[in-house]
């Protein structure tokens, strides 16, 4: 099966109905602005030196690259708790294992800014983050405002689906075209492209299947069978009879999940089940490709809350800020305000 950027991303459908507003995002860096919140607080001391950076123009491989040589370290001595785009200004951490040693950090090149620098005993390790803080700005909007206010509320109140951003397919749709050559059955001996390639068409089909919610309006809800997870937790479990009326649903703590495929583990069960093989079964190639390179199956929530939303407008442009948990998309957020020209 072809996978395209148009099947993973653009042809989505929306929870609240297609925007009636229109507008441009990212004209400048500033317009895109993120912020980390560590999951723990440094503790001043240890092995490790921790380094928030606020960068523009950079990606993160590259931030940590230039670390690794100003600090006289390998590579995999630098790591991050987050992947962050390059066209955004954002403040990330940075951690670089330096037992025994203070360095001082030469003069930082263009387009990066040294906000803190401290201690910890362990390494900072991918995801390591409560959330991150958003600031958006959209502008030239187009269209209607009547209906802005209420459909912010409704975000704010119900969240919105937990799509994988087209990010996660890379430029064009690039890393789908790598997986292809996967399904194809050539080598990538590159190990961290062949992982993109792969978290890719896992993105693809968690969103086919949240997309089938969606239209059938369940993408919030409980079916029977689902398998059911807490914000902020990695732990998944069978819903009962009483999960559908559970008010930590509504309170947008209960979610729903769908499939990360891979090698089997706790499946979900009745109409749940049925919905999700019936999206899967066209997809045996990719399937089987997940099985091949022994990727454990896992579950991602399918609803997205949106906590600390606010807005203005300003000068034909609207404000954006919000917090979101740590592997969430903010375009899966603004797709559900404006649509993106």
């Amino acid at each position: 099966m072809a996978a395209d950027l148009a099947t993973a991303w653009h042809g989505l459908p929306h929870a609240f109905g297609k925007p009636g507003l229109c507008g441009k995002l990212r004209q400048r860096p500033e317009d895109f602005q993120v912020s980390e919140q560590l999951s723990f607080t440094p503790s001043g001391d240890g092995e490790h030196l921790l380094l928030q950076i606020r960068k523009s123009g950079w990606n993160t491989g590259d931030v940590a690259s230039w670390l690794s040589r100003a600090l006289g370290v390998k590579r995999r001595s630098v790591t991050f708790a987050g992947r962050k785009d390059r066209h955004a200004v954002t403040e990330q951490w940075f951690g670089v294992h330096l037992p025994g040693r203070w360095p001082d950090l030469p003069e930082l090149p263009p387009g990066l800014e040294l906000l803190q620098s401290t201690r910890h005993g362990r390494k900072l390790r991918l995801g390591a983050l409560r959330a991150n803080r958003f600031r958006i700005r959209l502008t030239e909007l187009q269209g209607p405002r009547e209906v802005l206010h209420r459909r912010l509320v409704r975000i704010a109140r119900r969240g919105v689906p937990n799509y994988f951003g087209a990010q996660r397919f890379g430029i064009d749709g690039g890393n789908l075209a790598g997986a292809e050559r996967l399904f194809r059955g050539q080598r990538v001996s590159d190990r961290p492209l062949r992982g993109l390639y792969l978290s890719a068409a896992r993105a693809l089909l968690f969103n086919q299947v949240l997309a089938q919610r969606v239209r059938r309006n369940c993408w919030d809800q409980a079916l029977p069978g689902d398998l059911m997870t807490f914000s902020g937790s990695r732990s998944i479990f069978p819903a009962d009879d009483t999960t559908a009326c559970d008010p930590r649903i509504m309170a947008l703590d209960l979610h729903p999940t769908g499939p990360l495929p891979g090698i089997p583990g706790m499946q979900p069960e009745a109409a749940a089940r049925e919905l999700e093989e019936r999206v899967l079964q066209g997809h045996a190639p990719m399937l089987q490709v997940l099985l091949d390179y022994r990727l454990r199956a896992e579950r991602r929530a399918l609803r997205l809350p949106v906590a600390e939303l606010g807005w203005f407008e300003e000068d034909g442009a609207l404000a954006l800020s919000f917090s979101l948990p740590p592997g969430a998309f903010a375009t899966a957020v603004i797709r559900e305000i404006i649509d993106i020209v």
